[in-house]
């Protein structure tokens, strides 16, 4: 499973602070926590600082890169701030994220063209926001394939089907899954990719059910998710159910957490 780290986000209050303050330590020791809780990727995000969010964006790479060898996901609404992060990464790095949205998809194809960089590609184009299974297939269709004409590899593509709450319609749920099992299933090597937080907005006991919504995509072939992974509950979920779907041969990440009692019932 690929767990792409979401805590060093500016728009939480503590990390924006950190990053006004310039304090280190409290950036390392989120890289760090997230790498030993068993993230793959860190999520780096300074959306807040308009106009200085480049920089923000270079010096949280730079102090996340000290202290562990994760990847990072550059996070940025503005393509121009993820060339910046790009230029301070290796290969090895994700770009969070490229969708059909005419301006978004001019800017950053470019950056990733015949590059081995990692893309996630949101279903998502200048209309609106797909709300059924068939127009989130029919976007991803053409994303998938302008990203493979431009020799991105498929492997290297993890498409978000996008998850919307369940409180304003109740199709949403198994709208987002059932797009996921056909992702899968259509274009065999490719990945797909959420943060399913927004599944429970509006509704009581949000933890609860992202963790069961969580085990349902996983079901169906969804492989990444952007989630704090210092949540044991969610974390456990996963590790269940990749062992249930037979993704984890022998049980071997299983009886691995167990002993290292990281499973949280």
């Amino acid at each position: 499973m690929i767990i792409v780290g979401e805590l060093i986000n500016a728009s939480r209050k503590a990390v924006g602070e950190a990053i006004k303050q310039e304090d280190h330590a409290f950036i390392q020791k989120l890289a760090t926590d997230q790498t030993e809780a068993g993230a793959t990727y860190i999520d780096v995000n300074a959306g807040i600082f308009v106009g200085k969010e480049g920089q923000y964006m270079e010096w949280l790479i730079k102090n996340i890169k000290e202290v562990t060898d994760l990847p990072c996901s550059v996070d940025s609404p503005d393509p121009k701030v993820i060339e910046q992060g790009l230029k301070i990464n290796g290969d090895d790095v994700m770009i969070n994220s490229i969708s059909l949205e005419k301006e978004r998809l001019d800017a950053i194809l470019p950056l990733i063209a015949g590059t081995p960089y990692k893309i996630v590609a949101l279903c998502m184009d200048d209309e609106k926001m797909p709300e059924t299974q068939e127009e989130r297939l029919k976007i991803a269709d053409v994303l998938i394939n302008k990203l493979i004409q431009n020799n991105v590899k498929l492997e290297n593509i993890y498409v978000d089907p996008l998850v919307q709450p369940i409180s304003t319609d109740k199709t949403f749920g198994m709208g987002f899954i059932d797009s996921v099992a056909a992702i899968m299933t259509n274009y065999p090597g490719i990945h797909t990719i959420c943060g399913l937080s927004n599944i429970s907005y509006g509704l009581p006991e949000r933890k609860f059910l992202n963790r069961n919504f969580a085990v349902m995509a996983i079901a169906k072939g969804l492989d990444g998710l952007l989630i704090d992974p210092l949540d044991k509950k969610m974390m456990s979920s996963i590790c269940a159910a990749e062992t249930l779907v037979g993704r984890d041969d022998f049980n071997v990440k299983y009886l691995k957490a167990y002993r290292k009692k990281k499973l949280e019932v």
